[in-house]
């Protein structure tokens, strides 16, 4: 049975569109684009991305009757396992960067964007990440196609290096305003070598995710934990304090003669995106709005919950000095510093790597011999 969408005034998602904040699906998979629950996002709630995880990939791959089908075909070639997984990769990008190209250009290259995955063990080796961004991308063929990079210092070099050759990224794993600050670098260096490259900078694609929602969940663990009435009080504040100091140095940064020369080649803003977090999604996400970003919602929100969503306009622009006044007294009690960030980014990593182990796994079973 189809999942049916909630419908208030506008559309599910109509609100957010409103104040300019672009809704991506956060888990596509091949369930979703073969349901038509992509389609339906699209034409009747307004969605205008969708980025993957290797665990949707994974239940697919065990699951969906046409993801098991490729890879029969595979097994029949003898693919390894990693060619396998690359296949079924470039597939769904393909498909639902498909079901997203008219967004993709009414939206002028900054919305209707699909990104996929990397095998995260190479985030530590930029050449190997650049290698397989290139594969990927060419195996995908499509414009609005980006390659997910996490925000290493590897990473970041691969950043630059892919955008100077035309490949859109997604950059991930963003957890302080300090790294955002070199993940924008990255960013204008890569585009800088796109324009000296003579490449068209309008079809050279960058979306940062900040996961806000995993931070302050961090964040309110060790306050709930140092149990003092002052630390309790500032649970709640993580995710808001980071999204608007991030937003305030990207605007700082769009608003510079650096970027003036890109824009004016045509070049598109590397759009900061959101990752909220159950079970307070709602609440975070109400907190996280102003133009020209993007919210990553897992698909169970966008079915279930965009009704709930009560949003008060604009709560990041001209908000950072409350914010920086918030993260100072964070830090003051151990949360949200660098090292903290550093934590949050390498257990995701391993996180990642796992699920990508558990995603070559279940390819090699399906590709065994019965």
């Amino acid at each position: 049975m189809a999942e049916q969408l909630p419908q208030p005034p506008g559309g599910p998602l109509g609100a957010l569109l409103a104040e300019g904040v672009s809704p991506w699906l956060e888990g596509l998979s091949r369930s979703r684009l073969s349901s038509g629950l992509l389609t339906r996002l699209v034409t009747q709630a307004g969605l205008r991305g969708a980025t993957s995880h290797p665990r949707a990939l994974a239940a697919d791959m065990a699951a969906d009757p046409d993801c098991r089908q490729q890879l029969s075909h595979m097994a029949r070639r003898s693919v390894p396992p990693e060619r396998a997984v690359t296949a079924v990769c470039a597939y769904d990008l393909r498909s639902a960067c498909d079901e997203l190209t008219e967004v993709f250009a009414a939206g002028r290259g900054l919305d209707g964007l699909v990104s996929m995955d990397l095998n995260p063990a190479l985030a530590r080796d930029a050449r190997a990440t650049v290698a397989a961004a290139e594969q990927l991308h060419r195996a995908a063929c499509r414009d609005n196609a980006l390659v997910k990079i996490p925000a290493t210092e590897e990473g970041l070099t691969a950043v630059a290096e892919c955008l100077g050759r035309g490949i859109g990224v997604h950059i991930t794993e963003v957890y302080s305003v300090h790294r955002y600050g070199q993940v924008l670098d990255a960013c204008f260096d890569g585009l800088e070598r796109a324009l000296a490259a003579g490449l068209a900078l309008s079809s050279v694609a960058a979306v940062t995710s900040l996961p806000v929602g995993l931070v302050e969940a961090e964040a309110d663990a060790r306050l709930t934990a140092l149990g003092t009435e002052r630390a309790l009080a500032l649970r709640g504040t993580a995710a808001p304090a980071l999204a608007r100091l991030a937003y305030r140095l990207y605007e700082q940064r769009l608003g510079g003669d650096r970027w003036r020369r890109l824009s004016a080649a045509g070049a598109r803003p590397p759009r900061p995106m959101w990752h909220i977090h159950p079970p307070a999604a709602a609440r975070q996400l109400a907190g996280l709005v102003a133009w020209g970003t993007a919210a990553a919602i897992p698909a169970e929100e966008l079915v279930a919950g965009p009704a709930r969503y009560r949003l008060h306009g604009d709560t990041l622009t001209g908000t950072h000095r409350q914010a920086r006044q918030a993260l100072d007294r964070l830090q003051h009690l151990g949360c949200c510093t660098e090292a903290a960030a550093g934590r949050l980014q390498r257990r995701s990593l391993a996180r990642l790597a796992a699920d990508w182990r558990g995603l070559l796994a279940t390819a090699a079973g399906q590709l065994a011999p019965a």
